[in-house]
């Protein structure tokens, strides 16, 4: 490869535009034009590739919808409803505010999809009900969010899997049920390390919510832990499409924000379609890129090339997966989790198949890396948005996490080395993978 062959010139383009400050998807449409034109194709394959990528996957509008009806979440009164009943129920623990930062994001798992809206809404409020009275030190805190916020996209519903389905072509409904299954189990290792952890920092204990106190809790909350019930029995049963299911949970958070709470405003609705849009036109920037810099490693026969090369040193499937482990959890410290599924992703699927590798085995695996990535020094995503929220150094929010992502870490070798984990509840519901 040299330095004028046309994808090096690409490649060259990408980065450095990247470096000036492009976004990365410009940076991508940008150099693959470059690309067509140095290759002396027709520019306008471009154009078609994205407008083709764009308009022809029914299933790319579940990411809008998903991110419209977090947003909805968070501006009404359905999180602080969620956040009561969640206090209720492990709130009377040591560390009972910490217990309730985990469950909660268990519960939210199913609602939002994106860590990042975790940990920008809910996530928020939990910085500043564990930190008020100085309950908890500001960095713990910070570093208990941004752990859990890492759940949500694992439970089901998820951007992420709904990326990854983009680009691997495996079935969203199976995959979403995958992620039940990891995403309770590191959960549970997130709680247990919280328990670990009060006992031998003295935590505080909550005041116990009176059982009386109970029915009432539930019955306010009720609605809200409806909506992943709804939104999954929909998907599950087969009534709805993914797709289906997603614009169902945005009215109905809507309509229960609307109707049932009554917190919603013409003026809070406004602001929250616009925070809609503008999260979504970013990732749809990020979308359109990727699916014409894939046409050009499409035609460049770089996911062939690659799968041959590997084939060369006769890996075994294991041996795969912990070499893709080591490469998704480097690159998630130095890029943002969408690149990384739309670009990286298809290069190494076609090995994955060829090795016999069930896909969506394979796509929890890499989802799980993607989201360890959020958290892991020195640039993952959600460090800088918790040092933002719970005002703390990086340096302590780092020192607080690394017991979090150790076990994450452990969770991720169990699923690698354990497929009948994650594939445990696909097959149950009928997968003959």
């Amino acid at each position: 490869m040299s330095l004028t062959d046309p994808f090096t010139i690409c490649l060259i383009c990408i980065i450095g535009l990247a470096l000036l400050g492009l976004p990365i998807g410009h940076a991508m449409i940008a150099g693959s034009i470059v690309y067509l034109f140095a290759a002396g194709l027709d520019m306008g394959t471009a154009a078609e590739q994205l407008l083709n990528g764009m308009y022809t996957s029914y299933i790319l509008l579940a990411v809008p919808l998903f991110i419209l009806s977090a947003e909805i979440m968070n501006s009404g009164s359905m999180t602080e409803r969620l956040l009561m009943f969640c206090n209720a129920l492990v709130g009377r623990f040591r560390g009972g505010l910490a217990l309730v930062n985990v469950v909660q994001s268990i519960i939210f798992a199913g609602m939002s999809g994106s860590a990042i809206a975790d940990a920008a809404g809910v996530g928020k409020m939990m910085q500043k009900m564990m930190t008020d009275g100085d309950r908890y030190p500001a960095s713990f805190a910070a570093a208990l969010t941004a752990a859990t916020a890492v759940i949500g996209p694992i439970i089901p519903p998820s951007i992420p899997i709904v990326l990854y389905a983009l680009v691997s072509g495996a079935s969203i409904g199976y995959l979403f049920l995958a992620g039940m299954v990891p995403g309770l189990l590191m959960g549970l290792m997130q709680m247990a390390l919280v328990v670990m952890t009060a006992k031998r920092r003295n935590f505080p204990v909550e005041k116990p919510v009176p059982a009386r106190a109970l029915p009432g809790i539930t019955l306010r909350a009720l609605p809200a832990l409806m909506m992943p019930v709804i939104l999954l029995g929909g998907i599950y049963s087969g009534v709805t499409t993914p797709t289906e299911a997603a614009a169902i949970a945005a009215a109905y958070a809507f309509l229960i924000s609307a109707i049932v709470y009554r917190t919603v405003t013409l003026r809070g609705t406004y602001q929250t379609l616009l925070s809609s849009a503008r999260t979504t036109a970013s990732i749809g920037m990020l979308i359109a890129g990727a699916l014409v810099f894939n046409y050009v490693i499409t035609v460049e026969n770089i996911p062939r090339t690659l799968s041959a090369f590997l084939q060369g040193f006769e890996l075994s499937p294991i041996m795969f997966l912990i070499i893709v482990n080591i490469l998704l959890l480097v690159l998630g410290c130095l890029l943002e989790g969408t690149t990384i599924i739309l670009i990286v992703l298809p290069v190494l699927i076609p090995t994955a198949q060829v090795l016999g590798i069930d896909l969506v085995h394979f796509g929890i695996i890499c989802v799980v890396n993607i989201m360890i990535g959020l958290i892991t020094p020195p640039y993952g995503l959600l460090l800088f948005i918790m040092t933002n929220i719970g005002q703390v150094s990086l340096r302590s929010l780092v020192r607080e996490i690394t017991p979090f992502l150790i076990a994450m870490l452990v969770c991720l070798a169990i699923i690698t080395f354990r497929p009948d984990l994650v594939l445990f509840l696909p097959r149950f519901f009928g997968y003959q993978g």
